[in-house]
């Protein structure tokens, strides 16, 4: 029995009792079967939207599977032109600078006395302290002096 049958069926029960709705129980018990009966249709139309939604993202998930495919073909294409002479690297600009994967974060430099130039990001300047990897020096440094700025 669904929500709604049961719902229908309380409405059946109390209309088969005669409860006078004028008395103070008649009139709760006729208000609680009317809030069952207003629940099971919002559960009803809930339960629908659920399916409409889930067969759209059903249809949502194969065209994004055709894309992958299609992308991948590609990407295969690519595979065999790498192999082939005629592709050159040269024209390609190399990549400068220091990459941490977060363009949000912040890179600092400092030059070590030995003439090595090193980058780092906020999680190194709070330890305060990083190693030269070049000569081994430890380089520190404060925050103190920027605080007060």
């Amino acid at each position: 029995m669904t929500i709604s049958e049961k719902s229908a069926y309380l409405k059946g029960l109390m209309d088969g009792l005669s409860l006078d709705t004028k008395s103070d129980e008649g009139k709760m018990i006729a208000a609680i079967v009317d809030l069952l009966g207003d629940m099971a249709k919002r559960v009803t139309d809930i339960e629908e939207t659920t399916i409409a939604i889930s067969d759209e993202l059903d249809e949502i998930e194969e065209d994004l599977d055709a894309i992958e495919d299609y992308i991948l073909d590609e990407d295969e294409d690519f595979d065999d032109y790498e192999d082939d002479e005629d592709w050159d690297d040269e024209d390609e600009e190399p990549e400068e600078g220091f990459d941490f994967g977060d363009e949000d974060s912040t890179i600092y430099e400092v030059t070590c006395s030995c003439g090595e130039v090193i980058n780092f990001d906020e999680e190194t300047l709070e330890k305060g302290s990083i190693v030269c990897p070049n000569c081994g020096e430890t380089l520190e440094f404060s925050l103190e002096d920027e605080d007060e700025e």
